[in-house]
């Protein structure tokens, strides 16, 4: 997996529209989020993982609860994440569930978990691959090869999870392992010893 762009719109922290650049943080192959408490670094992640899974990271609460409470009301909250997931470059777009005002007369509207896939194809030119939530969530996991919860523990050691890795059962530690870790050359030798 390669992140390429992310785009947070009155998502969590960031009320306004924000974008990380990946590709140019990434030039010198590796990089560090460092900022002080309350500066976004958890909020960029969670919308990695919002974008991917269609569900945060951390132990947030629902949909909900990932607008920023800064945010213009007007404005609708989204995260679009371009990535190369097995050699293919995705743009995935979320908007969760979320309140807007009504376009016309007074009061609010519930709009749903709104989801868009496409793959960005040479030349410029795109293919949808999804506008459902649960086809999105079922293709992205494939592609992926994590689960949310696997993803979570592995991917985003950095916010928590690391205790959770070192307490987990030695099957299921291995089962993540196998998966992340070409081991089939090793697995062999050791069924040939």
């Amino acid at each position: 997996m390669r992140l390429h762009r992310l785009e947070m719109t009155a998502f969590l922290a960031f009320p306004g529209r924000e974008t990380v650049d990946f590709d140019a943080l990434s030039e010198a192959g590796l990089f560090l989020l460092q900022g002080p408490t309350g500066a976004g670094k958890s909020s960029v992640l969670d919308a990695v993982c919002f974008a991917l899974y269609g569900e945060v990271a951390s132990e947030r609460p629902g949909g909900e609860a990932l607008r920023s409470h800064h945010a213009d009301p007007g404005t609708p909250t989204s995260v679009v994440l371009e990535v190369t997931l097995q050699g293919r470059r995705l743009r995935i777009e979320r908007h969760p569930a979320q309140e807007r005002p009504k376009r016309r007369g007074e009061g609010t509207v519930t709009d749903p978990h709104r989801v868009t896939v496409s793959e960005l194809l040479p030349g410029g030119a795109t293919r949808a691959l999804s506008s459902s939530p649960q086809e999105a969530g079922i293709e992205l996991t494939e592609l992926i090869g994590l689960r949310r919860e696997q993803f979570r523990q592995v991917v985003m050691l950095p916010q928590g999870g690391f205790a959770q890795v070192l307490h987990a059962d030695s099957s299921e530690r291995e089962t993540l392992l196998r998966r992340l870790f070409d081991v089939e050359r090793f697995s062999r030798v050791e069924f040939w010893l």
